[in-house]
């Protein structure tokens, strides 16, 4: 099946388990009715590459073992609950990042703020959007474990599934947190340490729950065994890595048409990424003192996001994390090479590292 299919799939599946919930909340009012509307919204566009890997996953094992090539219905149950788990998560990030759009759109606790302010309901509307789009985000997170249970009813793999899922949640939940907390601590750390510190926070808030996990999560559905699983954590991790990488880079130099975020949003947000912790080690003390000043200003003019992106590129920092996201790439290649897998899927799996790296958006 082709990616298109899998995003038709997906998002069917994921359109039948709203309409279960528009119909369950009918009765309890327009309030409640918007909320289910809001979370609808949430889940729209997306390139839904954990759903893509998931099902590759899937794929290089259930067909390696000669079962049935069928994509079964629990498939897609997880590739939605993957999904839906991805928009829980990016409707929090945005609260604590304070983004104002998302996908090209207002962000969640934006448009919650917009709709309070256009019923004219009392009390702050900046403060009511935040609490609706936390209570969002917990909401999609609910949703996510009842796809995923949904799926695994009377699975015979259903525990080995649940326990990649299970670490999914945790490491990406810690990554977060040690995400908002490098934006805090990185004055009182060793400027030595920034660098491995962006690359921990990479690791587990991005690499591992875009990637690895949602590749590990379908070939657990598919009965892998220990050396399946170990092949697809060595190619997951890397190109996990060189996502999050890339990801990175077009948050500082990437179109605002294309990502649909304002152009130099991780510079405004303070984000304490590799290119960041690389662009300070090579600059002398006045350049580093500037950088921290700039850096997390809400403010910053389009000269200012100019100036900084000028000295990522200028400091070298730029063409080291092109260098690192190729060594990553070449890494999880050379994972594939005589694996346990499929070998229709390996094919799949070096064209979904490809989009997950070489990406504009």
């Amino acid at each position: 099946m082709s990616s298109p299919s899998v995003l038709q799939a997906v998002a069917a599946r994921i359109e039948t388990f709203v309409e279960q919930r528009r119909e369950e909340v009918a009765a309890h009012g327009p309030d409640a009715r918007a909320f289910i509307e809001a979370a609808a919204a949430a889940l729209q566009g997306g390139k839904r590459l954990r759903a893509r890997f998931c099902r590759a996953g899937w794929s290089a094992v259930a067909r390696r073992d000669s079962l049935d090539p069928t994509e079964p219905d629990a498939l897609w149950e997880i590739c939605a609950a993957l999904e839906v788990f991805q928009a829980s998560a990016l409707v929090h990030d945005d609260v604590i990042d304070n983004s104002d759009t998302r996908r090209g759109r207002p962000s969640t606790h934006r448009a919650f703020e917009t709709a309070h302010a256009d019923a004219g309901w009392s009390g702050n509307a900046s403060a009511f959007g935040r609490s609706a789009a936390i209570l969002l985000g917990d909401l999609l997170l609910a949703w996510s474990d009842d796809l995923l249970e949904g799926g695994l009813a009377g699975h015979p793999h259903a525990d080995a599934v649940r326990s990649e899922y299970a670490r999914m949640r945790r490491d990406v939940t810690l990554g977060q947190y040690l995400d908002v907390a490098e934006e805090a601590a990185w004055s009182v750390n060793d400027d030595g340490e920034h660098a491995d510190r962006a690359l921990r926070v990479a690791s587990l808030k991005s690499a591992r729950y875009s990637v690895e996990q949602p590749l590990l999560i379908g070939a657990a559905l598919a009965g892998a065994d220990t050396g399946q699983g170990q092949a697809l954590r060595a190619f997951g991790h890397p190109v996990g890595m060189a996502f999050q990488l890339r990801d990175d880079v077009l948050g500082v130099f990437g179109d605002e048409v294309a990502t649909g975020k304002p152009a130099g949003d991780d510079l405004r947000e303070g984000k304490r990424t590799l290119l960041v912790a690389w662009t300070r080690e090579a600059l002398a003390a006045p350049g580093r003192r500037l950088v921290d000043e700039l850096l997390g200003d809400p403010a910053l003019t389009a000269d200012q996001i100019a100036s900084l992106q000028a000295a990522i590129v200028e400091s070298g920092a730029l063409a080291r994390v092109e260098e690192l996201i190729a060594r990553y790439v070449a890494e999880a290649e050379k994972a594939l090479q005589d694996a346990p897998l499929d070998a229709h899927a390996l094919e799949e799996l070096r064209e979904l590292a490809r989009a997950a790296t070489s990406r504009s958006a």
